[in-house]
């Protein structure tokens, strides 16, 4: 009677234990469903950038184009070094999907002539932060080093002016862009290749400034310096962004006789123009 009133005891106690075990896989199971459209969620991926590849810098800028910016060129007697000068210089890149550049350097009887034109296509890794947003990063952090002074209304009056000289690309527009340029300033951008001597920074409303209608955003800067003697080099640089490719023009003039200044509006009103080139090259 005693071993028949055990085994009873003992069914039942094994039927709760069962019970219990198949009520808690039934809450992990609930929980498991869960987990997956919660990391489903988590890891959802920033859209990629417009463009996948980089042009070949070397090709980006025409004949035409580099006979403007860089005039000694066509003063090149011997065709091979002419058509060598045309071909410019690649820069080191370790990945043409990422960085590339080409520069030229020409001499001329006035002066001495750089340009450098560089791509460069952002990718972000993080999955969280697109392309797009990467290059923005990294354009404003370009922009903050350029340091460039408090927008004022002249300047913004003829960046307005400038945008619609180029578009016509009239050289008497382009002339009339800044209304405030010294007379000799406009002078020499209509016909020599220097400015006035005694001209020492920016005229009023071509100083370094921010640029619609380039891109996506776009900045110039503009720096005169002394390179140990006292001959001036003039930098006009173009940094503009479109989607998450950056581009970068450099423009350097220093001219030939001591005492004479590189014209600030010409060498802005050139690589402005290439840099709207390139831009259209690049939504093409």
């Amino acid at each position: 009677m005693q071993r028949k009133a055990y085994v009873p005891g003992t069914a039942a106690l094994l039927v709760a234990l069962l019970a219990g075990c198949s009520s808690g896989s039934a809450d992990s199971g609930t929980t498991d469903d869960a987990n997956p459209g919660e990391a489903g969620t988590a890891t959802a991926v920033a859209q990629p950038g417009k463009y996948r590849t980089l042009p070949e810098p070397c090709g980006a800028v025409g004949h035409s184009t580099l006979d403007t910016l860089l005039p000694g060129i066509k003063q090149i007697a011997d065709a091979e070094q002419r058509e060598a000068a045309y071909a410019g210089d690649a820069t080191l890149t370790y990945d043409t999907d990422r960085k590339v550049g080409c520069r030229w350097k020409v001499e001329s009887t006035d002066a001495t002539d750089h340009l450098l034109v560089d791509f460069e296509r952002v990718v972000s890794y993080d999955n969280a932060v697109s392309d797009d947003s990467q290059a923005q990063t990294i354009f404003a952090t370009k922009e903050t080093a350029a340091d460039l002074p408090e927008p004022t209304a002249s300047a913004t009056a003829s960046d307005t002016e400038s945008n619609s000289a180029s578009a016509s690309d009239s050289a008497s527009a382009s002339d009339s862009a800044s209304p405030s340029a010294t007379p000799s300033s406009s002078a020499t951008a209509s016909g020599s290749t220097s400015a006035s001597p005694s001209a020492t920074a920016s005229p009023t409303g071509l100083e370094p400034r921010t640029l619609s209608g380039l891109g996506d955003e776009a900045f110039l800067d503009d720096a005169l310096s002394s390179s140990g003697s006292t001959a001036q080099q003039r930098t006009v640089t173009v940094v503009f962004r479109t989607s998450n490719v950056i581009v970068t023009i450099e423009y350097e003039e220093q001219p030939a006789t001591v005492g004479v200044v590189p014209d600030s509006q010409k060498m802005q009103d050139r690589a402005r123009k290439l840099a709207a080139q390139l831009a259209d090259s690049l939504n093409g």
